[in-house]
């Protein structure tokens, strides 16, 4: 398969890009309509922070609210900023800042704001100079040690919240938090995280805040956790059709992965027995060889560890031998006649796709990175281009 970009026909550019990251937003809608039916009544939050883990947020974004998703999710407000200036006026949440983000524009954007104690002071004195309440979601830690206020202040911050949306100045919106094992079912301390959360909903009800949303669930504890649904699930990486649990492929959850990174095999040569491969000669030839040469590297987002990567050329998988570089990594076809050789120049080569020909998947990578499928697909950089299929969502009843 090859990838097309569009232009004039006296245009310059190549009909085929060198190297993309194509991204199936069927895809993307069909994983969406998987977690509407599953999370059901609650509603579905699509997480589309970090450029939609590599995917494009604002065309991720798109089509997660085209299949049913009803609020979007993002850790940074210049990331809510960027969805609202495309034109996205969607339910949209920004959880992670500092003293230097922009609470102002993100109140004048009617963008939510994730307070965890300290930026209640900073949003409230925003909400005065924009004239408009700012409108929250109060995030409880419990458990998981990095953001939201402790189980020991919250009765405080509940307090000053109200008082200030007493004055006119915020509407408490949601109450939230995060789960730290829910990619493990069998641990007890999502039971105890959720008993920690019921009980802050409970004083927060007991100090007269009527949230519009409750929300814990991540994708795992969405798949796993009906008790978790509460109001609205927060939907990350089984957006983008990858699995969080361990040995458990997305297939069998019903998902499908949007990502393909494909290129195109730049060079293949003979060389002799014994012949060293890339920085450190760490990998030599066996015998006669014909080395292929893939312009990918950790420039690109390749983990410089992932030796032993697959790659899929001509319906064969390669492990990539040799250090990985900068700009590109090696494969040993064996001993291939001058013939066959020469004519591989130019085939495409996925380094993962959806695996659906048993070709390379983002967790065959995240496996040879010693790593997770959610950096994998994420640290593909801007050096490869997104490019996008199945952008328009098939019209029901439509003849294919």
């Amino acid at each position: 398969m090859s990838y097309e970009v569009s232009g004039r026909p006296d245009s310059p550019t190549p009909s085929v890009l060198e190297r993309s990251a194509v991204i199936d937003l069927e895809a993307i809608r069909h994983n969406v309509r998987q977690f509407v039916a599953i999370a059901s009544p609650a509603k579905v939050m699509a997480v589309v922070k970090a450029d939609a883990y590599g995917h494009g947020a604002v065309q991720v974004a798109r089509a997660a609210l085209d299949a049913g998703a009803r609020w979007l999710g993002v850790a940074h407000i210049s990331e809510a900023l960027g969805l609202r200036a495309a034109g996205i006026d969607a339910p949209l949440l920004a959880w992670l800042h500092t003293s230097e983000s922009n609470f102002a524009a993100a109140v004048a954007a009617g963008v939510d704001i994730g307070i965890s104690g300290w930026e209640l002071d900073a949003v409230v004195a925003a909400a005065r100079e924009q004239e408009r309440p700012a409108r929250i979601h109060l995030k409880v830690d419990t458990g998981l040690g990095r953001n939201g206020c402790t189980i020991d202040d919250w009765d405080k911050l509940l307090g000053k919240a109200m008082e200030h949306q007493d004055e006119g100045l915020l509407r408490v919106v949601g109450i939230f938090s995060h789960l730290a094992v829910a990619d493990e079912p069998h641990r007890p301390e999502t039971d105890e995280q959720l008993a920690v959360f019921r009980e802050a909903l409970a004083m927060a009800e007991d100090s007269g805040v009527d949230p519009e949303v409750r929300h814990i669930a991540n994708t795992p504890a969405t798949l796993s956790r009906p008790d978790a649904h509460f109001d609205l699930v927060r939907v990350g990486l089984g957006l983008y059709g990858l699995s969080p649990f361990d040995g458990q492929p997305s297939s069998e959850l019903g998902l499908r992965p949007a990502m393909t990174v494909r290129t195109l095999l730049s060079n293949c040569k003979r060389v002799p027995k014994g012949q060293g491969v890339s920085y450190g000669l760490k990998y030599r030839t066996e015998g006669e060889s014909s080395l292929g040469l893939i312009p990918l590297g950790y420039a690109d987002g390749v983990p410089r560890v992932a030796t032993g990567g697959p790659v899929r050329i001509k319906g064969t998988s390669y492990p990539v031998v040799g250090q990985i570089a900068m700009d590109q990594m090696v494969v040993d076809f064996g001993d291939l006649d001058p013939e066959q050789a020469a004519a591989l120049p130019g085939s495409e080569v996925v380094m993962f796709g959806d695996g659906a020909d048993g070709g390379p998947t983002a967790d065959d990578w995240a496996a040879a990175a010693g790593t997770i499928n959610y950096e994998i697909v994420t640290r593909i950089s801007p050096r490869v281009p997104r490019s996008y299929i199945n952008e328009l969502a098939p019209v029901e009843g439509a003849a294919l």
